[in-house]
């Protein structure tokens, strides 16, 4: 009884410094973001994160535990699922519910949907598919060529947002509209380079105690007997908090556009930096990796990206646009849990 009343309370107290390092992660990102400004500010937390999720999926596979080889499938398929019915869904929401009517600029994010429909076929789709191997598995030469595709995609779609189209994923100007953001002092260099540093440490720090936080996690969806997916997921979740709140935030702040940014890019990321690296680090100690979802997964994905290309079409959303978005979101965790 005592060993399990401390045990709780190891439990909420990191969870308790998780959140305070989410909130810390966040604003040091806006520092950055207000130095560096549009689409800029948005990128560095999006890969601040992967960068760190892939150490985590990493060491999780070279670790050599049972399931391990799925490890990478159930965190990139989470990801997009999270990213585009959560997270985006919670901002239309949430932004809805305060401000009626939030607009942002439809070709920036349809861009960046179609970039991450393709990347997640590749990855995700074409293991079910091919013929070369039975399963849900590449060959050696299928998984280097998704590897560099994911990444060339990736590295096609940074130009476009940064160089080639950075309009399109500005905020729209509004007559009478003054961003009070806009106008305030950028923070100094110093103070810039402060916040990098902290940022990172923050999100070492949201990473390190999402692994500690696992095996009470793993332990009580053992308990509930629900599949070893789950556990994916909540990883996935835990580490999306930064981004998850900070896309949130924005929208109640009605900087949609930002929202759109942040996760439409973490997913981008997600799968563009994670992929290549893990497909490396897979071919490189011949370690066994397996990318196919099931045909339900496969089902909820496509429905997403078809939902979401009716959502981003026009650049204007309403509250019942997230109500959707949720409920799907609300599906996909619920059909993880009975499939």
């Amino acid at each position: 009884m005592t060993n399990l009343l401390s045990q709780t309370w190891f439990i909420i107290v990191m969870g308790i410094t998780l959140f305070g390092a989410v909130l810390s992660a966040v604003h040091h990102a806006e520092v950055i973001a207000h130095k560096t400004g549009e689409p800029y500010g948005t990128l560095v937390l999006s890969i601040s994160v992967t960068i760190i999720e892939v150490s985590l999926i990493i060491a999780m596979m070279l670790s050599g535990h049972e399931g391990s080889e799925f490890i990478a499938r159930d965190a990139v398929f989470a990801t997009v699922m999270i990213v585009v019915n959560g997270v985006i869904g919670l901002c239309i929401f949430m932004g809805g519910f305060k401000h009626h009517e939030m607009s942002f600029r439809n070709e920036g994010t349809n861009s960046a949907l179609a970039v991450l429909t393709a990347m997640a076929t590749f990855i995700l789709v074409m293991p079910i598919v091919t013929t070369s191997t039975p399963g849900p598995d590449f060959t050696k030469s299928q998984l280097a060529f998704a590897g560099i595709a994911c990444f060339a995609l990736y590295i096609a779609f940074l130009f476009f947002q940064t160089v080639s189209h950075r309009d399109y994923y500005l905020p729209k100007k509004e007559e009478g509209k003054i961003n009070s953001e806009t106008h305030a002092d950028k923070p100094s260099n110093l103070k810039t380079s402060i916040s990098i540093f902290l940022l990172l440490l923050s999100l070492i720090v949201v990473v390190g105690l999402a692994e500690a936080l696992n095996p009470a996690i793993e332990a009580g969806i053992n308990a509930a007997g629900a599949p070893k997916t789950v556990v994916g997921i909540a990883i996935a979740m835990l580490v999306l908090l930064p981004e998850g709140y900070a896309a949130v935030r924005a929208a109640r702040a009605n900087r949609l556009q930002s929202s759109l940014n942040l996760a439409l890019g973490s997913a981008l990321a997600s799968i563009g930096l994670t992929i290549p690296t893990v497909a490396t680090i897979a071919i490189v100690f011949n370690l066994p990796l397996s990318l196919g979802i099931t045909s339900l997964n496969m089902a909820l994905m496509y429905l997403s990206f078809f939902i979401g290309a009716l959502t981003l079409a026009i650049g204007r959303t309403t509250l019942l646009q997230g109500v959707v978005h949720l409920i799907i979101f609300f599906e996909f965790l619920f059909l993880s849990l009975v499939p």
